[in-house]
Formats: structure tokens, sequence, C-alpha cells
């Protein structure tokens, strides 16, 4: 079950009043490329897509975090009844459905982690959670990136990226653009679109 999209507009603007930051826009940029794409795939629904794509940070409502986002976005949207949005909450994060490709600091509980990882395990990844994770490696906060470009930001910021984690992303992109039959960046308005 997901929120409505105007709900889902409502949830993302108060938590950026609980955590303002760049994040925000991130999310809008993420919503907009996922609802474009689905748009042309076939068994995909757009508007399905957009809320999934606006709500996938939501745990920053909650401060700060780097992996610790991925669970206070979970637990918060299970606690709404969203459960569809709560996957998406945990799974965006994990191309390859495990934390030990994971870009950033561990900064959960014990608890917090082990929830992440049995979940990551006992779920199946569909459309709807590549797609995300596609449109969140093209998403900045003030628009579209080239997917390469991106990638090669968060490896200058954290110092690393894992190889098998860009290459999935790389197939993932191939992958939508495929299914839809055009370019991912004429898609989603890389040149045009601002949030």
């Amino acid at each position: 079950m997901i929120p409505a999209r105007e709900e889902a507009e409502r949830l993302l603007k108060e938590a950026e009043s609980c955590n303002p930051g760049p994040w925000g826009n991130h999310s809008r940029v993420v919503a907009h490329c996922a609802e474009k794409i689905a748009g042309l795939c076939e068994g995909l629904d757009a508007g399905k897509a957009y809320v999934l794509g606006l709500l996938h940070d939501i745990g920053r409502r909650f401060g700060t975090r780097h992996l610790g986002h991925v669970s206070d976005g979970y637990t918060y949207m299970m606690s709404l009844g969203y459960d569809e949005a709560a996957k998406i909450c945990l799974t965006h994060s994990f191309n390859n459905q495990s934390t030990e490709d994971y870009i950033g600091n561990f900064d959960t509980s014990d608890e917090e982690l082990e929830l992440i990882n049995s979940t990551l395990a006992e779920v199946i990844l569909d459309d709807y959670d590549r797609l995300i994770q596609l449109c969140d490696s093209l998403a900045g906060s003030q628009g579209v990136l080239d997917i390469e470009e991106r990638m090669g930001d968060v490896k200058r910021r954290y110092g690393s990226y894992p190889q098998e984690k860009w290459e999935t992303n790389i197939r993932i992109k191939e992958y939508f653009e495929k299914k839809a039959g055009k370019n991912i960046y004429d898609i989603v308005e890389k040149e045009t679109y601002r949030p």
C-alpha cells in the first residue's frame, strides 16, 4: 500500500520542515524521473512510481544519518501502513540486495542493522525497486545528472564506489532504456527539468 500523491507530497513537505536540506528536491527529482520512465514501461504505473520516488528518502526527516535513514524510513512508512513505500525506503540503497556495498557510514544500532539485513534477505526485488534505484543514481537536488557523473561524485565524496554496484547501476539503466524504447536522459528531460 502507498499513500495518494497529495498525501505523499504532504509527507515530504512535513519531513523537510523537520530536517531541511537538499534531500527534499533530490526526492522530487527521483519522483519526476520515476514517473516519466514508468509512463513508457508496460506493467508499471507512473503515479505509483512517482509516489515511491518521492518517499524513498523519507527517513531523512529524522535527521542527518547515512545507513540509518534506511531503517528510519522503513520503520516510519510501516508505522503509517504504507508497506510498499517502506520496501522502497529499504531497497533503494542496495541494488545488489546487500549492505556489503553500502556507501556511507554504518550509523545504525545493532537492532536497526539486523532489521535492514533480515528484511533485505526476505524481499524480492521488482521493477519498482530497480526503477527507484536507477532514479536515485540519476537525481541531484537541482536536476537530472549523468549516471556516471553522479557515481563519480559519490566516489569522490566517500573515497570509493564498489565496481559491482557501479556495473549494476549501468545494467539497470540499460534495462529500462530497452523496456521504454528510448534514451533515459531524453525520457527524464535531463537538459530541461528542474524541481
